[in-house]
């Protein structure tokens, strides 16, 4: 299936800011009851304008992926709101996709990969529409051909493709990615890292993406939120006033990357 046209980071941005499409408010995580029990996040609050890809970056330990597990409906928080499309968030919303770090984990290596791609569309789809939208899914992410494999047959960097693959095969509006390329050699990362930035222009998708790598928070993204040490709260929200079109040696060697994942390492310092 030809993707539709190409839209542009900095369209997306200019819709997105009218309404914004996730709005977290005040947000607080503790793990117990106990009110002397230390808060993993504290008092959070952005908005992302539908069509952002926008990244999360803060130190080791601060709270990331507890952040975006409770946006992700897959835990309560202890305070605060996540509001998507203007409906608060309780339990998992069914035009959301999570894309997860430990690939190995999330894919059932007993299903073949076209089996793993259209789990999630087993009671949302038909026979012939799941057929469609996994072929389009591999396509997208290099893996045509692959669908008859198995997990453990593939490296680990195609694997993680299979993950990406079956977020889009659902079609979400929303990706959120918790750390997805920690796992996977250099090269690999910056392919993956082109691979979300191309697909998520051909399909318009908002994604939320958790990094701790300062350069790919900066190479990825419209924005960056960087966190505080744990208790996290958002310290600044960066623009990356970077060109739509990006690429790992020039955009990455110019001096508006290099001022801007300065500032961002300067931030997480202090």
């Amino acid at each position: 299936m030809a993707a539709g046209p190409e839209v542009t980071s900095d369209a997306l941005r200019k819709e997105g800011a009218a309404t914004p499409m996730l709005r977290v408010s005040g947000l607080a995580h503790r793990y117990g009851d106990d009110p002397g029990v230390a808060a993993a996040i504290e008092d959070v609050s952005f908005e992302i304008g539908a069509g952002e890809l926008v990244c999360i970056v803060g130190p080791s330990g601060c709270g990331k992926s507890t952040l975006l597990r409770a946006i992700a409906g897959l835990h309560e928080p202890t305070s605060g709101d996540v509001v998507l499309h203007g409906d608060r968030v309780k339990g998992v919303p069914d035009d959301l996709a999570v894309v997860f770090q430990d690939y190995s984990r999330s894919l059932f290596p007993w299903l073949s990969v076209e089996k793993n791609v259209a789990f999630p569309l087993r009671s949302r789809v038909g026979r012939a529409e799941r057929r469609a939208r996994v072929a389009e899914a591999l396509a997208d992410v290099g893996l045509e051909g692959q669908g008859a494999k198995y997990p453990w047959q593939l490296s680990g960097g195609m694997q993680q493709r299979v993950s990406i693959a079956r977020a889009l095969a659902y079609r979400p509006a929303l990706m959120l990615m918790d750390e997805p390329f920690a796992s996977v050699d250099a090269q690999t990362r910056a392919d993956l890292e082109d691979l979300v930035r191309r697909v998520r222009s051909e399909h318009g998708m908002t994604v939320l993406l958790v990094t701790h790598d300062i350069d790919e928070s900066v190479y990825l993204s419209d924005r960056v939120l960087v966190l505080s040490k744990s208790p996290a709260r958002v310290v600044r929200t960066l623009p990356v006033d970077l060109p739509a079109e990006r690429d790992q040696i020039t955009t990455r060697g110019s001096a508006q990357f290099v001022e801007l994942r300065t500032e961002v390492a300067r931030l997480l310092k202090h």
